[in-house]
């Protein structure tokens, strides 16, 4: 339960103006201020009736000036800072340069067709283990075949696999 609109009403009169000259003075903008103070009594509002009893001025002050502090924060989120062009064109360029890339690509293609050269089940074992990233382990669970059996199509399709990039 917030304050009665009756209360609320007599601090706005009796502190509404000084309210928004300090936080105009605060944030250097009439129009924010003004916004402000109206945020600062809304939230006076919300609050229990105890809040603030003791004092209700000091307490509004401590709200603009923690709206404030918001303000200035929000702001500073905002703001976009210029980047001088010398350091922009200083930073390194991540992306391979085209033969590399090209090469990759490549090198990309005849694996994936060295794969395909493989036995359907051997296929099937190297994709699992490194496309999907299982273990051995949980390769041989997965096929109902023991972990050694994993380990030769591995190192079967990896054997052909490295003939075919030694091809290129």
């Amino acid at each position: 339960m917030g304050l009665t609109a009756r209360n609320l009403k007599g601090l706005f009169l009796a502190h509404g103006r000084e309210l928004e000259e300090y936080l105009s003075r605060r944030v250097r903008c009439a129009h924010t201020a003004a916004d402000l103070t109206q945020e600062a009594f809304l939230r006076l509002a919300q609050q229990p009736v105890e809040a603030g009893a003791a004092n209700a001025r000091a307490y509004l002050y401590r709200i603009a000036r923690n709206l404030a502090i918001d303000h200035f924060r929000q702001d500073e989120r905002r703001q976009t800072r210029l980047v001088p062009a010398e350091d922009l064109a200083a930073m390194p360029d991540e992306a391979p340069p085209v033969e590399r890339a090209t090469a990759s690509r490549q090198r990309l293609a005849l694996l994936l067709r060295a794969v395909a050269e493989l036995p359907p089940r051997t296929q099937e074992i190297f994709v699992l283990n490194r496309v999907e990233g299982l273990t051995h382990l949980e390769v041989a669970r997965r096929l109902g075949i023991s972990e050694s059996s994993v380990q030769k199509h591995l190192a079967r399709a990896l054997s052909h696999a490295m003939q075919r990039l030694k091809d290129l």
